[in-house]
């Protein structure tokens, strides 16, 4: 049994001896003795005790109290656990945490559930002239939540008409949007409209095109495709597709271009705006979908993740979770195609009876002045986001502001410290999990650089694991007897979540197999269950999680473990490179892959061979160098700004296919000189030796 697992025993055991009228001051007696004199003197002062019975029974203490302390003896550490000092913090988190998830039950368990629609309903009717969401794009405009109440309606109320011409849309009945940013305020009111018949809606990615549009659509199981016009190529390249399958189309405009394919701008603006019978979504439960977000697709076509009505009150009161108010103006440049977004910005807001601003993309030369403009006290970032505000040039306003919050993920610990010290103490809520994933994590305590943090009672609640993993396999490492192996603090292991019944793991739309897969069982013993995360992670002592790499994103080099990230932050410490991003390459003839770096250069900056390899030869051990640097002019990012790597791996470093300046690491020369066809021939034949 772990320090922690020990520790959560005795604070049952406590409570419970109080509630048999047993004394429970001999359990703090023990504690005292043992963690502030050391066991030389504890034990020696209880054989003194144990000499003195009769001055024993003077104080009233029965077998029940004795047998307290000396549990209390047998199970506390030898030494106050490091985590200890946060105690405060982790009672005051848990506190937090176990009020939303009773208020979440609660609701859930009425029948029908109080989804984030209902609520989002009793708002409307309370406050309808309070300004609920506010677009900065094209069209700018302020919508009070009567108003988007009433557009949700006359969307439940059209769509339905329009779709009752041959099929009944009920409850259950999936919904597919396609819609580019500049339709987030139609999109949000269909997406609402839905929820009230109780159809759930899947979000597709507006990027999509080809083979994974069609994919995407037809694995939601939809019936119903309702488009963006500005994506009319798009549609109409996959149409043949999905008119086989028998999904009909409808443009989110007045007029359609395309034969076969529908309009819903009439229908939407005739449509009467009466209210929704609640009834007609009375058939959904609290684990019924409500929506379908999809995967990256960096490991295949994309997957509908399945979020159900509780996964979206769980994201949704993460504001509340972080301190949010009513009062606040949360602003968000994310997509609503994903979670972030979406559930916890759009959604977030509206169960919270916050104001969301929306901006319809991220500029870091615009986003404080829109923060300033209305007012903003509460941002969102994920992946790069904060990076890209603090290489702006500096500006004397750039602490003139009203933001004190800022929540997301995906931010490395040397940019926090450098966008606190620049735009002022702001609080920042970091966050780690995945669309599918059954566990979240939170850095509820404010560790710099920690992805979140876990303490005992979480690890009763929310069992996880970093265990030994095959690099290669990407899959755990099984001891003898088939189980996976712990790591220890501060090793760097996969994440493992274990999937319970308050837990589950839903998974994705489609073939169990699916699912099945993103599975491990007998993991600390025969028949249990985790979520496989696929990310590589580490713990400190006090229970501090740190991210290191998706498992994918991780290479081996030399019979060493590479972490990409770890390399990344080195190279970016260099004055002349503004960003960076590091992968693994194949070499013919090598074993694993050699780490190779896309940089994009400061403006203005020439890039200086000599001083990179000085700078990487002082800071990485030599397995983690890179061998090749490629200089482009921007660095391809996803909608969620993570670095793309999968198409700069497949080109690798072959200057035949590459037109952007490459280097290649000499260690004569000692420098990173530029990698001629020659050179690039010796390296794959094996005479330039890495």
């Amino acid at each position: 049994m772990g320090v922690w697992q020990r520790l959560a025993v005795l604070l049952l055991l406590l409570p419970l001896m109080g509630s048999l009228g047993q004394p429970v001051w001999p359990a703090a007696v023990a504690v005292a003795l043992r963690w502030f004199l050391g066991d030389p003197l504890c034990f020696l002062l209880l054989g003194l005790v144990a000499l003195a019975k009769p001055w024993v029974r003077l104080w009233g203490l029965h077998s029940l109290g004795l047998l307290t302390g000396a549990l209390t003896l047998t199970l506390l550490p030898t030494r106050p656990p490091p985590g200890l000092r946060w105690l405060p913090t982790d009672v005051t988190f848990l506190a937090k945490f176990f009020h939303l998830g009773l208020s979440i039950r609660g609701r859930l368990s009425r029948q029908p559930p109080d989804t984030f629609v209902d609520a989002f309903e009793r708002r409307a009717r309370a406050q309808p002239g309070q300004v609920c969401l506010v677009w900065t794009g094209p069209g700018a405009c302020a919508v009070t939540a009567g108003e988007l109440d009433a557009r949700a309606c006359q969307a439940a109320w059209a769509l339905k008409a329009e779709v009752g011409s041959w099929k009944t849309l009920c409850a259950g009945e999936t919904v597919s949007l396609l819609v580019g940013t500049s339709k987030a305020i139609s999109a949000l009111s269909l997406c609402l409209g839905m929820a009230k018949l109780g159809c759930p809606v899947a979000w597709i990615n507006p990027h999509s095109r080809g083979a994974p549009l069609a994919h995407s659509v037809l694995s939601s199981g939809a019936r119903v495709l309702v488009v963006d016009p500005d994506l009319q190529d798009s549609l109409e390249e996959v149409l043949p597709k999905l008119q086989a399958a028998d999904i009909h189309c409808f443009y989110l405009s007045h007029t359609s271009a395309t034969p076969g394919v529908g309009s819903l701008g009439a229908a939407l603006d005739m449509a009467p705006s009466d209210p929704v019978p609640a009834h007609l979504r009375g058939e959904i439960k609290r684990r019924s979908p409500a929506l379908f977000i999809y995967t990256s697709g960096t490991t295949g076509l994309p997957k509908p993740a399945i979020l159900t009505h509780e996964r979206v009150l769980q994201v949704s009161k993460m504001l509340s979770l972080c301190g949010a108010t009513a009062g606040d103006v949360v602003y968000s440049v994310l997509p609503l195609y994903h979670v972030m977004g979406l559930v916890l910005g759009v959604l977030g807001c509206l169960e919270l009876g916050a104001t969301c601003v929306l901006a319809p993309k991220f500029s870091a030369s615009c986003f404080w002045d829109d923060c300033r403009q209305h007012g903003v006290t509460v941002i969102q970032y994920v992946g790069e986001v904060l990076r890209y505000l603090c290489n702006v040039p500096q500006r004397p306003e750039d602490r003139m502001h009203r933001v004190r919050l800022a929540m997301g993920n995906g931010l490395r610990g040397d940019v926090w410290e450098t966008f606190q010290k620049r735009f002022g103490p702001i609080q920042i809520w970091e966050f780690y999990g995945s669309t599918e994933g059954n566990v979240g994590l939170v850095n509820y305590a404010g560790r710099c650089g920690a992805v979140g943090k876990t303490n005992c009672l979480l690890q009763v609640l929310s069992p996880l694991e970093l265990v030994q993993f095959d690099m290669e396999a990407a899959e755990p490492v099984r001891d003898k007897r088939g189980l996976c192996i712990p790591v220890g603090p501060g090793e760097a292991g996969l994440l493992l979540t274990k999937v319970l019944s308050h837990s589950p793991f839903i998974g994705y739309r489609g073939p169990r197999e699916l699912s099945e897969r993103k599975l491990v069982k007998g993991v600390l013993r025969p028949g249990d269950i985790y979520y496989n995360t696929g990310d590589v992670l580490t713990m400190d002592r006090e229970g501090f999680v740190y991210f290191q790499d998706r498992l994918g994103d991780t290479f081996r080099w030399k019979g060493e473990n590479v972490s990409t990230r770890e390399v990344e932050g080195v190279l970016s410490l260099v004055d002349f490179l503004q960003e960076v991003n590091v992968y693994g390459v194949p070499v013919p003839g090598c074993e694993g892959k050699v780490g190779m770096a896309a940089v994009r250069l400061v403006p203005g900056q020439t890039f200086d061979g000599q001083k990179l390899y000085q700078h990487v030869h002082m800071w990485l051990p030599s397995y983690a160098a890179p061998h090749f640097i490629r200089i482009q002019d921007t660095l391809e990012t996803t909608s969620t700004f993570k670095l793309v790597k999968s198409h700069l791996v497949r080109e690798g470093f072959n200057v035949g296919v590459i037109t952007d300046p490459l280097f290649i690491l000499d260690r004569r020369a000692q420098a990173f000189r530029p990698l001629m066809a020659d050179t690039y021939q010796a390296v794959c034949d094996g005479t330039w030796k890495l």
